[in-house]
């Protein structure tokens, strides 16, 4: 039997398990640094650090929007909705359907049934379009992630069957509709195009395609039967890395979250030594995210995801 480091056992420190509420504060000092930027009239080259500053803190909130689908963001079950769909709202994205569309990542893993990793999992699908869906999500996460899941739910023979939930799907939608209405409308009558634009657009455009390109970290490539064997996980032992864990709710750790779906974030990093591997086709955590980029950029020629891959030989 492996032993288990001796602070396996310990409890997360307080400051993590209350990194969602640290990452919102973050953002809203960046959103106020961004503000005096371009209040005073001082030039634009000072917002780009800020920009990058705040897509990644966006980044850490879509986050919380995952943590929020498992029922794991708060405590308190009306206010982790509320969380929910509101950043739900502002990523053009409706709560519910992501949660009952999210439900088949963790029960079809890596399968032809997987809904979030369409088309990569399907051998029948061509070289050339999962390359193209490949590119368009890297490039323009923001916009095809909504479609990806506006897809599974308005397909025909679309998983998501319940009337009740469908229901409150068409609602959330609806509310997106007329919020966003609201939002533009307010923009346009005030003027206030360019606020809009450097202190939520652009760092929503750049946070929707880090989280398409870390989605792709943690799957795309892989075809291994196991989940450490379908996901590539990320233990850093730098500051840095262990920083940007922080800020991502632990999502580096992703293996851990598909081997225990119910346990909060912050419980993840303790349980690291389990992500070691345990089977042949089974890959070492990497120390970064430049490593496991590295490693995905050589699959992205032929993207594919699953065992199935292994068992076929598709055509191109």
């Amino acid at each position: 039997m492996k032993t288990l480091p001796p602070d396996i056992g310990d409890e997360p420190h307080w400051v993590s398990r209350q990194a969602f509420q640290i990452v919102i504060f973050m953002t809203l000092f960046a959103q106020i640094a961004m503000f005096v930027i371009l209040k005073s009239g001082i030039s634009l080259w000072w917002a780009v650090p800020v920009v990058l500053v705040i897509s990644h803190l966006m980044h850490g909130a879509a986050v919380g929007f995952h943590e929020a689908s498992h029922g794991l963001l708060r405590r308190n079950r009306r206010f982790n909705e509320f969380d929910g769909v509101l950043i739900g709202v502002l990523s053009f994205m409706s709560f519910s359907l992501y949660r009952a569309s999210h439900q088949s990542h963790h029960a079809h893993f890596t399968t032809e049934r997987d809904e979030e990793l369409w088309p990569f999992v399907f051998i029948s699908s061509p070289r050339w379009f999962r390359i193209l869906i490949a590119f368009v999500e890297l490039t323009c996460g923001l916009f095809f992630v909504p479609f990806l899941f506006l897809r599974t739910f308005l397909r025909k023979g679309s998983p998501i069957r319940s009337k009740k939930v469908r229901k409150r799907i068409w609602q959330e939608l609806i509310l997106m509709v007329v919020a966003w209405i609201v939002i533009l409308s307010t923009v346009a009558y005030f003027d206030l195009w360019k606020y809009f634009l450097l202190m939520f657009f652009i760092p929503s455009f750049i946070a929707g395609n880090l989280q398409s390109w870390r989605k792709y970290i943690e799957h795309v490539g892989l075809t291994g039967s196991t989940i450490n064997s379908g996901t590539r996980s990320i233990v850093a032992n730098t500051w840095t890395g262990k920083l940007v864990a922080f800020t991502l709710l632990h999502e580096p750790f992703h293996g851990l979250h598909h081997l225990h779906v119910g346990l909060p974030h912050a419980e993840l990093p303790r349980l690291a030594p389990e992500l070691e591997p345990q089977h042949p086709d089974e890959i070492h955590p990497f120390p970064s995210y430049h490593h496991a980029m590295l490693h995905l950029i050589r699959n992205l020629a032929d993207p594919q995801v699953g065992a199935q891959w292994r068992t076929s030989d598709p055509t191109s």
